[in-house]
């Protein structure tokens, strides 16, 4: 039995056993409905379930019920066809976007994130395309910095920079590599999609969190306190002895013991 109390000192074969239990529990399709990665499952079309996963991803943050609505929002207001939407809209189009989508990101904030996805759909060959040629061997970390200056290249307002988290820059990336978890990671349970074949999974990095953080923490995963680009260079080290293919499958564990379980 794993006390929960204070922080815990267990072998790579304990902690391995104890957190694979839980990858299992929670990584299962009834996972899906109340995360956002429900927005991009209602789709079929690899396009569709790109962009609204990103969307998606880009305003997990708060309350998930929120969540789940405002980026409901963004698909109604695309017609629920995301890339015919990106790629063919036209001005007026734009023009009945207004107000607050989501806490701080706003209707300015969404018409630059579809002009810039049509952007790198037509111009940089896709999402896909972007991270995939700025990997290198062991993380995705210099790829997230190199798609987020591409996407800010056209004509904007500084504030919604602030969207798209740069690693670089010492920042966690938490959403930014939970859409990459999604897109890239394989497996047969459902959640994750998997779509992206030129990206291995063992070059995704865990998306840090508080929950997740603090779990990591109790369980000896984590020193650093901050949750930051050093602490996540950190947990990939260690989740990666864990399991050098699939290192991030361990977010499944991490976040449903920090919020179903209050570890």
């Amino acid at each position: 039995m794993i006390s929960r109390k204070g922080n815990m000192k267990l072998s790579n074969s304990e902690l391995r056993e104890f957190l694979d239990q839980r990858v299992d529990i929670y990584n299962r399709p009834s996972f899906i409905g109340s995360d956002p990665v429900s927005i991009p499952h209602r789709f079929t079309a690899r396009e569709d379930i790109e962009i609204a996963g990103f969307l998606a991803s880009t305003i997990a943050w708060g309350n998930r019920v929120a969540i789940l609505r405002s980026a409901d929002r963004m698909m109604a207001i695309m017609g629920h066809t995301p890339y015919d939407f990106i790629i063919n809209h036209r001005e007026s189009d734009l023009k009945g976007i207004d107000g607050c989508i989501h806490r701080t990101y706003f209707a300015e904030d969404f018409i630059y994130f579809i002009e810039a996805m049509k952007f790198i759909y037509l111009e940089k060959g896709g999402m896909e395309a972007v991270f995939a040629r700025h990997q290198t061997i062991d993380s995705l970390q210099p790829a997230i910095h190199e798609f987020r200056r591409i996407f800010f290249e056209l004509p904007h307002n500084g504030r919604t920079e602030r969207h798209v988290s740069d690693p670089f820059k010492g920042s966690a990336a938490k959403k930014i590599n939970m859409f990459l978890r999604w897109m890239v990671r394989r497996d047969d349970r459902g959640v994750d999609f998997g779509l992206w074949q030129s990206i291995p999974s063992s070059v995704l990095s865990c998306p840090l969190d508080v929950h997740s953080g603090n779990v990591a923490r109790k369980l000896g995963l984590l020193t650093r306190k901050q949750n930051d680009a050093k602490a996540v260079a950190e947990l990939d080290a260690r989740l990666r002895a864990l399991d050098p293919a699939d290192p991030v499958k361990y977010d499944f564990a991490l976040f449903g013991l920090g919020v179903f379980e209050h570890f």
